[in-house]
């Protein structure tokens, strides 16, 4: 949190607390909001296992995206495990998509968050379609958590490679379970690679070659594909997880952000 004012000093952006449907957001805008982005937004879900970065704290990934890529963004604070366990984060996270499309078309809203984030953003996706709510323009789902259980190469072969994460059975593991509290880890609306994603919008998916949830994303990409989607990939070379956003004077970072930008720019009318 300390750090957060100069990040968005450097980035040339505001942000903003309030309140949609009853839950917390902070909304960011960057200092020059280029014309096409006007009208355009952008719903951002943190990562952290369920647990971790409440409050402003979970903000860093959005201020980038602001100030790099030129959008308004709003973060939203959802409720955590362990005092909310599911489907409160998610529960929360379709309340803001509806109070939002009372006032921004579907189709120029994005939605994008990396690692539980990631997860996130396609849950809201199945969400969406369950409950007959218009799709989003698109999607960015960053290293996601689309599998809570213990399935996927990389988590063996990028066990102790990943100094991010280290190891499904450290806390990840852990936050998993503490969030699911007893439900099944394999229901679509914890793990979405289980779920049915056709219909979803244009998705862009990113991963590294260390990360312990690589085969998280690239099964996730398989399966939009297989759906027809257009789906997007980027894997960094030796990265760990989401360390596309660590630093944001890496290049990585302005690469990430930026694709990720004309994603959306592409896909968003």
């Amino acid at each position: 949190a300390p750090a957060l004012p100069a990040l968005r000093e450097k980035m040339g952006g505001t942000s903003t607390p309030g309140v949609m449907a009853g839950v917390p957001v902070f909304t960011l805008t960057p200092a020059n909001l280029p014309p096409e982005n006007a009208e355009r937004v952008l719903l951002y879900f943190h990562g952290g296992g369920y647990v971790l970065g409440p409050g402003e704290t979970g903000t860093d990934e959005a201020i980038l995206m602001a100030g790099i890529a030129g959008f308004r963004v709003i973060s939203v604070d959802y409720r955590m495990a362990p005092d909310h366990p599911y489907p409160a984060a998610i529960d929360d996270a379709i309340a803001v998509y509806k109070e939002l499309l009372k006032t921004v078309p579907a189709e120029k809203i994005g939605v994008f968050g990396t690692s539980t984030g990631g997860g996130m953003t396609l849950i809201l996706g199945l969400r969406a379609k369950a409950e007959g709510l218009p799709m989003p323009g698109a999607l960015g789902a960053g290293t996601p958590w689309t599998d809570l259980t213990k399935t996927g190469d990389t988590y063996l072969t990028n066990e102790h490679v990943d100094n991010v994460l280290v190891s499904y059975d450290g806390w990840v593991g852990q936050a998993a379970k503490l969030y699911a509290a007893g439900h099944d880890l394999k229901d679509p609306m914890l793990s979405p690679v289980y779920g049915d994603v056709s219909g979803f919008p244009p998705t862009m998916l990113t991963s590294g070659t260390r990360d312990l949830f690589l085969s998280n994303t690239v099964r996730m990409h398989y399966k939009l594909r297989q759906e027809g989607v257009t789906a997007d990939l980027i894997v960094f070379e030796g990265m760990s997880h989401c360390q596309y956003y660590f630093l944001p004077d890496a290049p990585e970072t302005r690469f990430h952000f930026t694709q990720l930008g004309e994603f959306f720019g592409r896909h968003l009318e």
